[in-house]
């Protein structure tokens, strides 16, 4: 095996840290990631002084070097129907482009534990809360940037003390309601992810399967480490896994991913696919900034199908 990383560090990084803001915050991690009108745009989680998680935006004509908007984009609401779950704070964005309109799904916070907001924009000026659309505990979910047979897919994670942990798919006639839930991808035990696995980056369509990059995290005896790794779904049916990586594809190394506001983390909310056949993917570290790498999208997908494990054990 030649010892080359799958994934190439921006020079520049971080590329967005708390100082790059121009309203106080504490933390600048876990955005998600697409390109409107030829710019890059970055929608970011930042903790403020207080504790809660806000969602700012920062735009890009490179997509390395950004710029954040004079205010927030989304602060929790104080609409009837979704103050009362985001009274803690709204995080860790995805974005998922479906003709004119970019669907973001959000965790929010509150008494009532943490659930899944749908918002969407047209415009990345104003937005649009739409539904919570999910059930307590449920985070981190992507949707897949087409239908299938009519209907939407997302990959979801909810919390279950029988089957901890696992990457799920649900379907949904109209992006509000959703179920057929099954589970695609369990942490393996003893590997680096085997404390819990994710979903990251909104999936990557390419030639051979949706490329679905995730986050995966390992206890310690000085707490869990979070990385990034890899798996290919079926273009037709995404249910079907026709891989899993067996190696990650990304760890904590660099000083502000192994130290910040929690430590030893690489984590993922956004990836943008290039003409190149290159991915940016973009990453929070040690949930403190925001930092970027480079990929070839080939060797991702041979990862998947030639170093692989089973998906479901």
């Amino acid at each position: 095996m030649i010892n080359k990383p799958l994934v190439t560090r921006y020079e520049g990084n971080p590329i967005l840290t708390k100082h790059d803001i121009p309203y106080a915050v504490e933390t600048v991690h876990n955005a998600a990631a697409t390109k409107f009108n030829d710019q890059y745009i970055l929608l970011f989680r930042s903790h403020l002084r207080n504790g809660r998680s806000i969602i700012g935006i920062a735009r890009s004509d490179d997509g390395y070097t950004f710029r954040a908007d004079p205010e927030p984009f989304m602060e929790p609401s104080s609409e009837i129907g979704f103050a009362a779950h985001e009274e803690y704070g709204i995080e860790d964005p995805r974005i998922c482009s479906i003709g004119d309109e970019y669907y973001i799904t959000y965790s929010v916070y509150s008494r009532f534990g943490v659930r899944i907001g749908l918002a969407v924009t047209r415009d990345f000026e104003s937005v649009e809360r739409l539904s919570i659309v999910s059930q307590a505990d449920m985070r981190n979910v992507v949707i897949f940037p087409q239908t299938f047979d009519g209907l939407y897919a997302r990959l979801d994670r909810p919390h279950s003390e029988i089957n901890p942990w696992c990457i799920w798919l649900s379907w949904s006639p109209d992006l509000i309601h959703w179920g057929n839930s099954v589970p695609v991808i369990q942490p393996l035990t003893y590997h680096w992810d085997e404390m819990k696995i994710g979903p990251g980056a909104t999936p990557v369509k390419t030639a051979s399967g949706w490329l679905n990059i995730f986050h995966g995290a390992f206890p310690t005896m000085d707490g869990a480490v979070y990385r990034l790794g890899v798996a290919l779904h079926d273009l037709a049916d995404p249910t079907k896994v026709l891989g899993v990586a067996d190696d990650w594809i990304l760890a904590p190394e660099d000083p502000w991913e192994l130290t910040g506001y929690v430590h030893n983390v690489v984590f993922t909310c956004g990836a943008i696919a290039e003409d190149d056949g290159s991915l940016k993917i973009y990453w929070g570290g040690a949930d403190t900034v925001m930092c970027v790498g480079t990929a070839n999208i080939d060797d991702l997908v041979q990862l998947c199908l030639t170093s692989n494990r089973p998906p479901l054990s």
